[in-house]
């Protein structure tokens, strides 16, 4: 059975929104505190060489702010972006086409770049470590190999499964970051610049209120920001207070923790149908209609990130907390599996 979500991918009128709330400078963006700071030291570090900055690696869960942070590169370095994604560049073809357009210093960005196809993935290997590519011009014995000279460019790769990524591509990025989960802090920080760039009148309860249930995340903050905003339009004022905030999160049926049907739904098939598990993902992902990508890649990540799952050599299991927050009895440990229910 398919379960609808709200925190689905970004539709493009959806997009456009999250891109006008999108952070210019290294300056405006909030946390990350490690990351920003390492970067801002690189990016001053080729400015001052009058070079551009080595190619980055940005990898961790969906909506953390990878995209976000390839834009700021750009600005900061006075350059364009070329936007790309993995699967798009079907071809060598396809990417000899964007690499010859890039002038120096300008940005490539390609999203999901653990997704490039094989082929792709060797003729990119060249144009990163020696700015050239060799390309063949026909198929077969007519064949012809040209070597094309290439500007220096930045590319900046992002992956939300680093673990993907062949040692090979990997080494030839200078700059690998690991973008964590926000705080509650910092997301009120970004849902109180972006109520006020979308002048929204609202209570710093309400805004707190819609930090604590975005699973660490700052696209889902700007997206329920906008969600409830709506709600206060139509049900209310337009002021944004804490019942606002509620009684618009229980129709989206997104609860205190910020777990949503999907959720909820992949922990009741792990306790319900497996017994609280070990289970295998394969299995799961049967049993609820989804694909396994899907429950990596979007569910899994913030439930081991509060505890309410763990991954085990045998499967998935699911956590006391788990049990206590779906209101359910936690079971007894079993003998041959001690330390599981500890």
């Amino acid at each position: 059975m398919a379960i609808e979500r709200v925190f689905t991918q970004p539709g493009p009128d959806e997009e456009r929104f999250l891109t006008s709330l999108r952070p210019q400078r290294l300056d405006e963006c909030v946390g990350q505190e490690v990351v920003r700071e390492q970067l801002r030291i690189a990016l001053d570090a080729a400015r001052k060489r009058g070079e551009p900055l080595d190619h980055v690696l940005l990898d961790g869960p969906p909506g953390l702010g990878k995209t976000t942070l390839a834009h700021v590169i750009a600005t900061e370095m006075g350059a364009a972006v070329r936007v790309t994604s993995g699967p798009a560049i079907a071809r060598q073809g396809d990417l000899m086409m964007m690499l010859t357009q890039l002038d120096t210093g300008d940005v490539l960005f390609i999203d999901e770049v653990h997704r490039l196809a094989k082929v792709v993935e060797e003729f990119l290997y060249p144009a990163l470590e020696d700015f050239r590519v060799d390309y063949t011009t026909e198929s077969g014995i007519g064949g012809r190999t040209v070597n094309f000279a290439l500007k220096r460019f930045t590319m900046v790769g992002a992956t939300t499964r680093a673990g993907m990524l062949s040692a090979a591509l990997r080494d030839r990025f200078g700059l690998l970051f690991h973008l964590q989960y926000y705080t509650e802090p910092e997301l009120v920080r970004i849902v109180e610049r972006n109520a006020a760039l979308l002048k929204i009148q609202a209570d710093p309860a309400a805004l707190a209120r819609l930090a604590s249930r975005s699973r660490g995340t700052p696209r889902i903050v700007n997206r329920l920001l906008r969600r409830v905003r709506d709600y206060a339009d139509v049900r209310g004022d337009g002021t944004l207070t804490p019942s606002v905030v509620d009684m618009a999160l229980d129709i989206l049926q997104i609860d205190r923790l910020g777990l949503d049907n999907l959720d909820r739904a992949y922990l009741q098939s792990l306790i319900k149908h497996y017994d609280g598990g070990p289970a295998g993902i394969e299995a799961i992902a049967a049993t609820m209609g989804h694909e396994r990508d899907t429950l990596e890649d979007v569910v899994e990540p913030y439930l081991l990130q509060i505890g309410f799952v763990i991954r085990t050599p045998r499967g998935r299991v699911a956590r006391p907390a788990a049990y206590e927050h779906l209101g359910l009895a936690t079971p007894k440990r079993a003998k041959d599996e001690p330390g599981l229910f500890d």
